[in-house]
């Protein structure tokens, strides 16, 4: 199993809409690329969320090749969508897990 974890920390002034577009439309377009198989959505928790809230996105592959397509033929346009919709309002790295 791959994980493919995304790790996005959200302005609060955009916040709510954000979570929103996330679990209405950007997560499922994900998933409809066939690339993964599921997903969860995990909030970490710290103490000072001041400056905004952090979530982790993980979406479960089953081989690296799902990954590599899903890189290849999806991420950038995906991806863009965020960045043209809350523009300046996230900061976002991305982690490559196998599970062992």
């Amino acid at each position: 199993m791959i994980i493919y974890n995304v790790t996005i920390k959200i302005d609060l002034d955009v916040h709510d809409l954000w979570l929103r577009w996330m679990k209405e439309e950007h997560v499922p377009r994900v998933l409809e690329t066939g690339c993964f198989t599921a997903n969860k959505i995990y909030r970490i928790l710290q103490e000072d969320e001041s400056d905004g809230i952090t979530y982790a996105f993980q979406y479960f592959a089953n081989t690296m090749g799902d990954y590599f397509d899903y890189q290849k033929n999806h991420a950038d346009a995906l991806q863009r969508e965020g960045l043209d919709m809350f523009p300046e309002k996230y900061t976002a790295f991305r982690t490559l897990l196998k599970e062992v």
